[in-house]
């Protein structure tokens, strides 16, 4: 984790101190499912919280991993010096990973439940851009060329259900990443008790593993990290099409530059899309710390030891950018400036080639063979292209071209044209569409 992209929140969680914390508030629940169970004295998990209550110093426990060169270890010679006799009955039976499986378990779903609370405030911030930008009219576009009109409060709302989308897979993989396991060296109870373990999980929030060996399979994180991938994934195609719009040829959107902030150190003109740019390239490493969590699924047979190195890197680091990404993410979208007059001179600038579509399907329908509409209109519609830039009225538009061909004017009427060049029929499911798009809005 670096600090440039890492909230302390996050930073905090994924501290020495607070993975120590974690671990006594395992033990101490399996020490607790014990007393129940009758294998354990009663009280002994109450005593030792007493005497380690506030009183766990990382450092310490680490200066001791430096002697023992085992984590779990250091952590229960140093539990056992501040906590005394009752720290004997600490681990019973259980080996290192059903501790850290265990807590990993707990710190993921904590930092999947920041990263939701991100998520909800940029779904909040696109929802009121597509609210607010509803009717606003631009140019759609397919292969980065104009196609036909949409709104860009559709493109929001595009944006918006993708993210909802990737919130419920986030959801989903922060259940299935619930489960813990307290069923010893290879997973057979040997010295533990299913009921033990259930009773254990339960009051950490968490589940038993269906099949446990020494470890919770790893199918689960990969899970979890694709999850982040996506979601990092849907906010980059945001973020790519924001820097499109900014570019100084297209200019229909720009990101929010505030008093004082600087572009450039050699071109004081400029105003860089900095916050989309950094978004696409965090985007990256949640991709790639994603194929790292796949690759530590196929473990040897009970166990090894292969995926712990990896997931010290991305727990952390994956959970901290995602929760980074989000936020900057909704900040992003709540500062955009949409440039309304610039989308409507972008949306004219091919003097309506868009309605193309519309003229073939008026001549299909009116008994024209599509083939032959659709060469019928190309003509015109390359024609009218291959003169835009000149001076206004030096060559005729494309409607123009369409209303002087014979050919077509022997199928269409001047009223049928009309229609086929109204702009309000391409729009008159966007509302629809918006509308739809909104429902996932109280998730």
């Amino acid at each position: 984790m670096i600090e440039r992209y890492t909230r302390p929140a996050l930073a905090e969680l994924w501290s020495d101190a607070h993975r120590y914390e974690t671990w006594l508030r395992v033990e101490l629940a399996a020490c607790e499912a014990m007393e129940a169970a009758g294998s354990v004295p009663a009280g002994t998990a109450q005593r030792v919280r007493q005497k380690t209550a506030g009183k766990l110093q990382a450092k310490q426990i680490l200066e001791i991993e430096e002697r023992t060169k085992h984590d779990v270890i250091a952590f229960l010679t140093y539990v056992e010096e501040l906590a005394g006799e009752p720290a004997r009955w600490l681990h019973l039976g259980m080996t290192s990973s059903d501790v850290l499986d265990a807590s990993l378990a707990i710190l993921l779903r904590q930092a999947a439940d920041e990263i939701v609370v991100g998520v909800d405030q940029l779904m909040q911030a696109l929802a009121r851009k597509a609210e607010e930008h509803r009717a606003t009219l631009m140019i759609g576009r397919s292969h980065g060329i104009h196609a036909e009109p949409i709104t860009a409060g559709l493109v929001f709302a595009g944006f918006f259900s993708e993210v909802s989308r990737a919130r419920r897979a986030l959801v989903v993989a922060r259940e299935e990443i619930s489960a813990g396991k307290l069923a010893g060296a290879v997973g057979t109870y040997a010295s533990l008790d299913p009921e033990i373990e259930t009773r254990a999980l339960g009051a950490l929030g968490l589940h038993p593993e269906v099949v446990p060996t020494q470890i919770v399979a790893r199918d689960r994180h990969a899970g979890y990290f694709m999850a982040l991938a996506r979601l990092g994934t849907a906010i980059e195609r945001m973020a790519l099409t924001v820097r499109h719009w900014q570019r100084t040829e297209v200019g229909e959107a720009m990101e929010a530059f505030g008093q004082g902030q600087k572009g450039s150190s050699a071109m004081p003109h400029k105003k860089n899309p900095i916050l989309s740019e950094n978004l696409c390239g965090l985007a990256r490493l949640l991709r790639a710390y994603a194929g790292a969590a796949l690759e530590d699924v196929a473990l040897w047979h009970e166990r090894d030891i292969s995926h712990s190195s990896v997931e010290r890197v991305i727990g952390p680091d994956a959970t901290g950018i995602a929760d980074f990404m989000v936020r900057r993410a909704a900040s992003l979208i709540d500062g955009l400036v949409v440039k309304v007059e610039r989308m409507r001179h972008n949306l004219e600038m091919t003097g309506g080639l868009y309605f193309s579509e519309g003229v073939m399907l008026a001549l299909v329908r009116k008994g024209l063979a599509r083939q032959k509409a659709y060469e019928l209109v190309q003509k015109h519609a390359l024609a009218a292209s291959a003169t835009l830039g000149q001076a206004p009225g030096s060559a005729p538009s494309f409607r123009e071209r369409v209303g002087a061909d014979p050919e077509i004017a022997a199928k269409l009427t001047v009223a049928d044209l009309d229609e086929a060049f109204d702009i309000k029929h391409h729009l008159r499911w966007g509302g629809v569409i918006i509308d739809r798009a909104l429902r996932d809005l109280d998730v």
